[in-house]
């Protein structure tokens, strides 16, 4: 049976839980232990899905389809280990599950409430899988006194009183603000913080205090009396260079081991940190700089595009240079020529996105690419552009468009080469789906295989003919078209299996110009670099070279 670590946080939010949570994972593994991570957020969305990346940040797509929380992101990228859809719930969807119940009569007439109904759904689903591993990390969203998380906080304290002792513990993260007039670290935040979460019935086991300067010993052993917690489990976690120092920073600090110590785990496995002291090396040491443009539409918030801002990194480890990735404004290019902006970028990617805003500044940089050989990485949406740049400017179909934007093209109709997918195969069913259908969960998501034409650079990228990669969109390039646009040198290099819908296109008189349906950054590792980005930077690595 496994033992759960519950990760809280205290004084304010943005602290890095999600990050302090994927780190000890990556510490346990190190130390010969299978782990499994998961997020509960207080939000009333029943998954982040509908919801804007100005307002939540990118939403991460697991195997089995389910849109989650983008530190599920962080998990993966850490621990290696496939995020699930068991492995994310909001109070949306425990309350939309207690909910059905009721209206099913499951709960006999009885009156439904936050204790005991909400907080055993609760329960349930953290009971989920613990027997696969030898320890679940759960991460609570928001903070402690937030009036949303309360039945999650009241539902972890059940859990681990209903469990043995030393099965369950609490890690709590804080903040140790730096005075400068006083020159001083103040620790009442953090003991107001473990107070409210004293209130409410949970004992920390470890603090995790972030901190812009050093905590000297006089601080930790002020922290650990009046938070009842042992010195040697208040760690300090700093501002790093990289996230991918934390595990190494959190095991200097003594992070696994006061966790282990904590369970009562005597003698703890020594942990083999190698791989990680090679990823810090990589990312220390470059041997050369490439510049990356990432052209879209959300750029005034970089965790809308977390995962591609971590493998373009993932890529620069693998060809062991420094990646610049600079967000472009898609929608500048809609008024001014790209060619100022875009010259001096050894690649350009344009990534995915909803709704026709700033489409035709992708447009554009799709088209600069193609025309000045600079190489290129459309993804999801970013296909799609470059599918009807391609058909606008070469193909000779100068109305192309996609039928996502005919209905906020005003008087203009679109020539659609992209359309919106009725119907699909998913396994051995077949999904089916309409224009006016809700938003949510409705896309085409998860896993899906594809087909790669051999000996086409995606062929070659990818060392196989066989892919299984990770999808979230509801329109398609139309293989209607597919003569024409071949006939002209866009190649589609990757098709479903049943040979319907095209997954990758690429243009055949390019030295790296390749479009993708899905979304390859979801399954980038630090250790383990797509190879797609891979691929991506060493072309730019090239490009940098030519000039």
């Amino acid at each position: 049976m496994a033992r759960y670590v519950f990760i809280t946080g205290g004084v304010v939010s943005s602290l890095g839980k999600g990050l302090a949570s994927a780190a000890l994972g990556a510490l346990l593994q190190a130390r010969g232990f299978s782990v499994r991570l998961r997020k509960l957020d207080p939000y009333l969305n029943v998954d982040p899905g509908t919801m804007s990346p100005f307002e939540h940040g990118e939403v991460f797509v697991t195997d089995d389809g389910a849109e989650t929380d983008l530190d599920l992101g962080h998990y993966e990228r850490f621990t290696g280990v496939a995020a699930r859809r068991t492995d994310s719930i909001s109070s949306g969807r425990i309350y939309q599950t207690v909910l059905e119940k009721e209206r099913r009569g499951d709960y006999l007439g009885k009156t439904i409430q936050v204790i005991p109904h909400v907080t055993n759904e609760i329960k349930d689903f953290l009971a989920i899988g613990e027997d696969e591993v030898d320890f679940q990390l759960c991460e609570i969203g928001g903070t402690v006194g937030d009036i949303e998380g309360l039945p999650f906080f009241e539902a972890i304290r059940q859990f681990a009183q209903d469990r043995p002792p030393r099965q369950c513990i609490f890690v709590h993260l804080t903040l140790l603000p730096y005075l400068a007039a006083s020159g001083e670290l103040k620790t009442k935040p953090t003991q107001h913080s473990v107070r409210e979460l004293r209130a409410i019935g949970i004992a920390p086991d470890v603090l995790v205090c972030r901190s812009e300067q050093p905590i000297p010993e006089r601080e930790r052993e002020k922290i650990a009396l009046f938070c009842n917690v042992r010195k040697e489990a208040v760690i300090a976690a700093y501002d790093l260079k990289s996230i991918y120092e934390a595990p190494l920073a959190y095991h200097r600090e003594g992070l696994d081991q006061a966790v282990l110590d904590a369970f009562g785990i005597h003698p703890a496995p020594r942990p083999n940190l190698a791989k990680w002291h090679a990823v810090m090396d990589a990312l220390e040491n470059p041997e050369g700089e490439v510049r990356v443009a990432v052209v879209g539409k959300y750029t005034q918030l970089e965790d809308a595009y977390k995962s591609i801002a971590e493998a373009l990194t993932h890529g620069g480890i693998a060809n062991r240079v420094r990646v610049r990735a600079e967000w472009v404004n898609s929608e500048i290019f809609e008024r001014e020529d790209p060619a100022p902006h875009l010259e001096g970028f050894d690649a350009i990617l344009v990534p995915g996105g909803f709704g026709e805003r700033g489409t035709e500044g992708m447009i554009a940089a799709a088209r600069f690419a193609r025309e000045h050989k600079v190489p290129y990485l459309g993804i999801c949406l970013g296909m799609q552009l470059a599918v009807i740049e391609g058909s606008r400017n070469v193909a000779r179909l100068p109305d192309a468009g996609s039928e996502e934007f005919d209905h906020e093209a005003g008087a203009r109709r679109f020539t659609p080469v992209v359309y919106h997918l009725k119907e699909w195969v998913q396994g051995n069913r077949v999904v089916e789906r309409r224009p006016d259908d809700a938003k949510g969960g409705t896309m085409r998501l998860g896993a899906y295989t594809a087909l790669l034409q051999p000996g086409s650079l995606v062929a070659d990228v990818y060392g196989a003919t066989e892919i299984e990669e990770r999808h979230r969109h509801r329109y398609e390039v139309d293989t209607a078209y597919r003569e024409k646009l071949e006939g002209v040198g866009l190649c589609f290099s990757g098709m479903s299996p049943d040979g319907r819908l095209p997954e990758i296109v690429e243009w055949k008189d390019h030295p790296w110009f390749i479009g993708v349906q899905f979304h390859p950054e979801l399954k980038s590792k630090p250790f383990d670099p797509h190879p797609l980005f891979a691929g991506f930077i060493r072309a730019a690595v090239e490009s940098a070279r030519l000039v």
